[in-house]
């Protein structure tokens, strides 16, 4: 249900720009998030949305330099990271789970049961 793009070479220092679109369309309360996978490590939590877009949380790894934004009328949710480094390479999942608590961790892969399959941010020095 949920298909991440816009991933690909960018050079140090850059921007880029990630999209989720999901396939088919909801009216139940859809919280998203995105994670990062690097060779050798495990999944990371990047960012997440409320429903609404009225909530935001970011890793410390991002914050200051990232933005979650989300258009449901589109059925779809970005991330925008700017000022990318070499540790932002990765593979990056957009993820999303029915519900409207927000007092969970949402920084934990195990809350999301919808998950896209990846896409690849190789940032280039």
């Amino acid at each position: 249900q949920l298909q991440a793009s816009g991933g690909g070479l960018v050079q140090n220092g850059g921007s880029l720009r990630l999209t989720c679109t999901v396939s088919r369309r909801t009216n139940s309360p859809l919280l998203m998030a995105w994670f990062r996978q690097a060779p050798g490590k495990e999944r990371e939590f990047v960012a997440a949305i409320s429903p609404k877009g009225t909530v935001t949380r970011y890793s410390d790894s991002v914050k200051g330099r990232s933005t979650i934004s989300r258009d449901n009328a589109k059925n779809t949710g970005w991330l925008q990271m700017n000022t990318v480094k070499a540790e932002d390479t990765a593979v990056y999942y957009c993820a999303a789970r029915v519900t409207t608590d927000l007092t969970m961790d949402l920084s934990v892969p195990t809350l999301y049961n919808y998950w896209g399959q990846g896409t690849l941010v190789t940032v280039s020095s």
